[in-house]
C-alpha cells in the first residue's frame, strides 16, 4: 500500500493557525478566565505555575501537537483524494469534505476519549466544552486548510 504525499508545507501553516488560535483561544480574550475559575485556581496561582513552567519547553510541545493536529487529516484526505469513486465522481477534496473530516477526526478521537476522561476525573462539564470546542475548531480549520491546500 502505497501511503499518499502530504502537503508539509500546509501541514506546517494548519499547525501554526492551530497554535495561535491556542493562544487566542486561552487568553484573556475568550477563555482563560473562566477555564482558570473552572479548574479551581486564581489568575494569581495561574501566573505562578507559568512562572515556574519551563515555558518554551510547554510552547515547543504545544506546537508539536498541533503539527500533529495537521497531520493526521492530511493523511485521511490524501486518502480519500486516491478514491476512485471520488475521482469518479467529479475528483478533488473540497473544503467541506475537509471540515467533515476535521469534524469526524474531533468526534471520534478528541471529543469521545477527553469526554471519558473528562467524566471519571470529575473536572466540570463546562471545562471539557472549552477544551473540546478548542479542539473542534482546530480540528475543522486543519482538514479545510488541508483540502483546500493540496
Amino acid at each position: 500500500m502505497h501511503y499518499p504525499p502530504i502537503n508539509y508545507l500546509a501541514v506546517l501553516v494548519a499547525g501554526i493557525v492551530i497554535f495561535v488560535l491556542g493562544g487566542l483561544w486561552y487568553s484573556p480574550i475568550l477563555f482563560a478566565r473562566r477555564w482558570i475559575a473552572l479548574q479551581g485556581r486564581t489568575e494569581e496561582q495561574e501566573r505562578a505555575q507559568a512562572a515556574a513552567a519551563n515555558m518554551p519547553l510547554l510552547y515547543v510541545g504545544a506546537f508539536v501537537t498541533s503539527l500533529l493536529i495537521g497531520l493526521t487529516p492530511a493523511g485521511i484526505l490524501g486518502h480519500i483524494g486516491r478514491d476512485p469513486v471520488m475521482a469518479e465522481a467529479g475528483g478533488g477534496v473540497s473544503a467541506a469534505h475537509g471540515a467533515i473530516i476535521g469534524f469526524m477526526c474531533w468526534l471520534g478521537f478528541a471529543a469521545s476519549t477527553s469526554y471519558a476522561t473528562a467524566t471519571f476525573s470529575g473536572k466540570p462539564r463546562q471545562l471539557w466544552l472549552i477544551d473540546t470546542a478548542y479542539n473542534l475548531v482546530c480540528f475543522v480549520l486543519a482538514g479545510i486548510i488541508l483540502a483546500v491546500w493540496r
